[in-house]
């Protein structure tokens, strides 16, 4: 049997080791914390992989699954427009000036 760390397990499901941490912390990738550290046995690994991958295999042939894109509505605007988040980011991020009152301004 075969042990690996956090970092080993991370690497071997090439994810972001704080992602597997938060999935080890709530039971949903099984593993155990003896002590200070994470520890990962590869068989429950790549059993858990099958699984998953066996699940979604068959949720796709059942037609349980659908492309997140079938259900979006084509069109501009919306609070996840890409070009409204960034007219928002370029007026948060305008140079701020005070205006003089035109009885002000150089001639």
């Amino acid at each position: 049997m075969k042990t690996l760390d956090l970092l080993e397990a991370a690497a071997f499901l090439k994810v972001h080791p704080e992602t597997l941490r938060r999935r080890a912390r709530t039971g949903d990738i099984p593993s155990a914390k003896p002590g200070k550290g994470w520890v990962f046995i590869e068989d429950d690994l790549v059993d858990w992989l099958r699984r998953d991958y066996a699940g979604r295999a068959r949720a796709v042939e059942a037609g349980e699954m659908q492309c997140s894109t079938e259900d979006r509505t084509v069109g501009t605007g919306g609070y996840g427009s890409p070009r409204q988040t960034a007219e928002k980011y370029a007026s948060l991020l305008e140079r701020k000036t005070r205006k003089t009152p035109r009885n002000m301004r150089r001639r």
